[in-house]
């Protein structure tokens, strides 16, 4: 389980979260929503270690991530897709998936059949240059990179992001093949509330760096998660 306790960001002079505390259990989906610019990202950065966190504390299965650079904390389980996929363009979709090997032992350094099995196109390209595929394309790969990566908890950033339906179905069996499983807990920053409702078993509205909702799909009360998200 991941355990983030209040903890706050900042970008120099301006604070980017205030407070946030969140909980994402292994084989349930935790939802982030919100608008452009509220926060989201920067709490998936700070998950990851990509960005250090003034105060509070960010945990994994009970150790604390809280000062751990962003190798061990990958080591330690951690998968980041990001927003905008950042494949590498020049390396080929083989290459790129291998780039997940970098936090594994030497003897768990292979491809699972998951995520061929999920991303058949990935198996046809493997030879191409990430560079060449499409929009859609990439993001499969980028999320099959962290798969590699045997995760105990995967963190998504808005993988439909300019992504066509068709894709965008795929990725969302994906995500709840892997719930399934029951070996990761889910992070998905999202901003379709039709696909996060579809997926998420826990949501959650962020405004100007805080959380401002909070509700798990049993209970949710979906006009005030509805005026949440127009503040």
């Amino acid at each position: 389980m991941l355990e983030v306790s209040n903890i706050d960001l900042h970008y120099g002079a301006a604070q980017a979260l205030r407070g946030i505390s969140l909980k994402a259990e292994v084989g349930k989906v935790t939802c982030v929503l919100g608008r452009n610019g509220v926060g989201k990202t920067s709490l998936l950065r700070a998950i990851a270690g990509q960005h250090p966190v003034s105060r509070g504390t960010i945990a994994l299965d009970g150790t604390d991530l809280t000062r751990m650079p962003t190798v061990q904390r990958a080591r330690n389980g951690v998968a980041i897709v990001p927003q905008g996929r950042e494949i590498f363009p020049l390396l080929t979709v083989e290459e790129n998936l291998e780039t997940g090997f970098a936090p594994l032992k030497r003897d768990q350094r292979t491809v699972p059949d998951d995520v061929f099995s999920l991303f058949p196109v990935l198996n046809t390209m493997l030879k191409r240059r990430g560079g060449d595929l499409s929009g859609g394309q990439q993001q499969q790969l980028a999320i099959g990179r962290a798969l590699v990566m045997r995760p105990k908890l995967l963190l998504l950033d808005e993988p439909t992001e300019g992504i066509q339906p068709s894709i965008i179905k795929d990725i969302g069996r994906a995500i709840s093949y892997l719930r399934g499983l029951k070996e990761m807990a889910i992070v998905l920053v999202e901003q379709y509330l039709d696909f996060a409702q579809e997926l998420g078993d826990y949501l959650v509205v962020m405004d100007r760096g805080a959380i401002v909702y909070a509700s798990d799909k049993e209970n949710l009360d979906e006009s005030a998660l509805k005026r949440a998200l127009a503040i």
